[in-house]
């Protein structure tokens, strides 16, 4: 067989390749499908003829070595239901024609690696692998639609502007991976809605430069892998792991980016399935096995609005020392395996009381949040029970940062109540003495937390007190050197620290009544500190 000749097709070409060969000069859509879609479906069961069949390596002379344009045209490889036969190795080519192949059927794996695009798209197209590690593309890398049946390999790929992988079915590879794609940087957005992978999706140390999409997706673990797998992710916008209400008359089967979405989440959209339109259902972003996001940083917001985490016990939704401008926790509640934000720092929680999960599915220690904004009804009682989930043995750390949020937002009662809840798990893990020391605190005065009560102690022992001495008026010290007795006077003076009313000094209290007395000081310390504590806390909140 001979090479080409300039421009002029190579004389062993089928008659089907020559037609592919001319319509690349032209810059025209080559299109080998035939009236019954059916038979058009690269996923269906029956071989294609060879009317509709050619051979990769020709693909590959076409786009590495291929002829010139026509005058006026521009070169480009545009396939549509065509078979694919051999392996297309393209491995360290330059491609310089814009690329495009859709619902065509490959025989063997596509070879990709340190290969160089300009926009490479393939659209609805079954491929056994694509192997691309280390490609480069200088603008958009599109395979919406298509399923590949062992894996595909991105490592340390560069994708100029946006990678579109929406509505992809992805089967494992040997190593239990679907989709491997660490290292690799996409300049604009990944769009991965709708996708179903059978297998770890690994993004370790990638970067986004726009947003991660994985709306309505559903990605399930394989062998001892994860689900997702991505420590150290950067995805400078937002990454939306949240629903889709899927509707097939928003869009045609070859639109781009995905047909069919119109998009749920928790600031827009629509939630309410009692208010979708006919023929429209929610398809929700659901996850089967654990998920790693440890060491990311997500310049906006991490939103969960609506997913499902269906784990196995041992596994974990990680957010370990995870970096985020605002965390959206209103997913549905994981009824196994744990929720990890330890370390993590987030300027903003937005969060649903029924997400969380029970106590020892959720670990936050050292996790940094400066506002909570609850979505929905979120008492303080559940919010408690939300940090005791979180500390199964007891941990200041958690109800401090709460207390100081809750500070800052001007929410002071709400604040000593989580300190106060903070002394009561603390008291449990005190000796005998000190438990019962702390019981007695708590019943007198609520650990100072609720300056009311202690208040309220005062003016009783005030009156008690002022009734007693009422009835046994003391002798005084220097006879005639005394004010005028006064039992109301006298108790308050005993009872108020500091301040002198003139009357503590001047009599002769014994026996009982000299205990009494010293009884009525040292409450009076301990009442009027808590009373003065809680007076400038209002006054510092005013």
């Amino acid at each position: 067989m001979s090479e080409p000749q300039d421009d002029e097709a190579p004389e062993w070409l089928s008659a089907t390749e020559l037609g592919m060969w001319q319509a690349f000069r032209n810059g025209s859509t080559y299109d080998l499908s035939v009236p019954s879609p059916l038979l058009n479906d690269p996923a269906a069961a029956g071989p294609w003829g060879e009317h509709r069949s050619v051979r990769a390596r020709v693909v590959a002379l076409l786009l590495l070595s291929g002829p010139s344009a026509r005058p006026g045209r521009v070169a480009a490889l545009k396939l549509r239901g065509a078979y694919i036969s051999g392996s297309l190795d393209l491995a360290g080519g330059n491609v310089e024609p814009y690329v495009e192949l859709t619902f065509c059927r490959f025989e063997r794996e596509v070879v990709l690696p340190e290969c160089h695009f300009t926009t490479l798209r393939l659209v609805g197209c079954v491929i056994p692998r694509l192997e691309a590690a280390r490609l480069r593309t200088e603008g958009d890398l599109h395979l919406p639609r298509c399923q590949v049946a062992r894996g595909i390999r991105l490592t340390d790929a560069h994708i100029g502007t946006d990678l579109l992988i929406s509505q992809i079915s992805v089967r494992p590879d040997s190593n239990s991976r679907s989709i491997a794609a660490d290292g690799m940087s996409v300049g604009q957005d990944l769009q991965a809605e709708q996708m179903e992978t059978h297998g770890e999706f690994s993004l370790r140390g990638s970067t986004v430069g726009g947003s991660l999409m994985l709306r309505g997706s559903r990605l399930r673990a394989a062998g001892q892998r994860r689900a997702l797998n991505a420590p150290q992710l950067t995805v400078e916008r937002s990454l939306y792991m949240t629903g889709a209400v899927v509707s097939s008359a928003t869009g045609h089967a070859n639109s781009t980016p995905p047909y069919g979405t119109v998009y749920t989440g928790s600031t827009g959209g629509t939630g309410n399935t009692a208010t979708l339109p006919p023929g429209t259902e929610i398809r929700r972003f659901e996850c089967y096995g654990g998920v790693r996001l440890d060491d990311g940083r997500v310049g906006d917001s991490i939103d969960f609005h609506q997913a499902r985490f269906l784990m196995a016990a041992g596994e974990e939704l990680s957010l370990r020392r995870i970096t985020a401008t605002e965390l959206r926790f209103q997913c549905e509640r994981p009824l196994e395996g744990r929720v990890v934000l330890n370390g993590a720092k987030i300027t903003t929680l937005m969060d649903l009381s029924t997400s969380w999960p029970g106590p020892g599915g959720l670990a936050m220690g050292g996790f940094a949040y400066e506002n909570v904004v609850p979505s929905g009804h979120f008492p303080l009682n559940r919010r408690l029970e939300w940090l005791d989930s979180a500390t199964p043995e007891y941990s200041p750390e958690p109800y401090e940062r709460l207390a100081q949020v809750m500070r800052n937002s001007g929410e002071d009662a709400d604040a000593r109540e989580v300190l106060l809840a903070k002394q009561r798990r603390r008291r449990e893990t005190l000796p005998l003495a000190a438990k019962t020391w702390g019981y007695i605190q708590d019943w007198t005065v609520a650990y100072g937390y609720r300056p009311g009560r202690a208040a309220l102690w005062m003016a009783m022992l005030w009156a008690a007190g002022t009734f007693a001495f009422a009835r046994n008026a003391p002798e005084p010290l220097k006879g005639e050197e005394h004010p005028a007795w006064n039992p109301a006077l006298y108790v308050l003076d005993l009872l108020v620290p500091v301040i002198n009313l003139g009357q503590d000094g001047h009599w002769r209290t014994e026996g009982g009544w000299q205990w009494l007395s010293a009884a009525m000081v040292l409450l009076g310390w301990i009442l009027a500190t808590t009373v003065a504590a809680g007076a400038s806390r209002l006054l510092r909140r005013g």
